[in-house]
């Protein structure tokens, strides 16, 4: 569903850097993938022109054999909207929003009727376990819950895609377990297709495949082998391969 063909990315004029360095990969439909690397890999590059935030300058990017680069503001826009989901390490959430009201943004930018956003909302809320919190403001909850809530929000629409640049980094280590539960849960029982950039192996061991990215160039995949703790051991032991990701930021 999404294929990423020799990818590169050049900032700067007189000077320039080579971020990425082309990048080829494919990411299958239901699939739960993490992409890992030392700080400066072009993790967070390479996630941005996925996410239409930047644009390559060279290589493609196509979603169910679209190119969203090939797209009118306008249409990118809409493209955005309804094809990808976010989950940022920060949340990005309105302060001065509820938290239903946060929820439904996406669907209220569409111009959804306001039965089927409610509808979607309280089915949603429900299933995150978090219909409790809907009327309360962002500042009156926790992390944690603030990552379920965008994490709600991410997925009100239904996208193609649901990306998550790192999800647990601003997280204590009981929030961080129960949102990477949730997100395990939603590409399990949903089957959402969802690509992260985590720099965190206990996250990363929720995946099904943990794609490796060095000096903005893909280094290796690695499976998970259906045991979580094996894939944490194994995750360890590849970073430590790989110069500077333990001490990663």
């Amino acid at each position: 569903m999404l294929e990423i063909k020799n990818i590169k990315k050049v900032f700067g004029d007189k000077i320039q850097y080579e971020a990425l360095k082309g990048i080829d990969l494919t990411v299958q439909d239901g699939e739960f993938i993490g992409i890992m690397g030392p700080s400066g890999s072009g993790k967070s590059t390479l996630l941005n022109l996925i996410a239409t935030i930047d644009t390559p300058t060279a290589g493609t990017i196509l979603l169910n054999q679209q190119d969203p680069n090939q797209l009118s503001q306008e249409k990118l826009a809409q493209f955005r909207r309804r094809e990808l989901g976010f989950v940022f390490q920060d949340f990005n959430l309105m302060p001065t929003l509820t938290v239903e009201e946060n929820i439904v943004l996406p669907l209220t930018l569409d111009g959804e009727k306001v039965s089927v956003m409610n509808q979607k909302m309280q089915q949603l809320a429900q299933r995150l376990g978090i219909e409790s919190l809907l009327k309360k403001r962002i500042g009156e909850i926790s992390g944690g819950q603030k990552q379920r809530v965008a994490v709600a929000r991410a997925m009100i629409h239904q996208p193609q895609l649901l990306l998550a640049d790192e999800p647990t980094g601003n997280l204590d280590t009981k929030s961080s377990d129960d949102v990477m539960h949730l997100l395990k849960q939603l590409n399990q029982e949903e089957h959402a297709t969802i690509l992260m950039v985590t720099h965190d192996p206990l996250a990363a061991s929720f995946c099904q495949k943990i794609v490796f990215i060095k000096d903005g160039e893909l280094l290796k995949e690695i499976q998970n082998p259906g045991s979580q703790q094996q894939f944490y051991d194994q995750l360890l032991g590849e970073l430590r391969t790989i110069e500077g990701v333990t001490n990663e930021i």
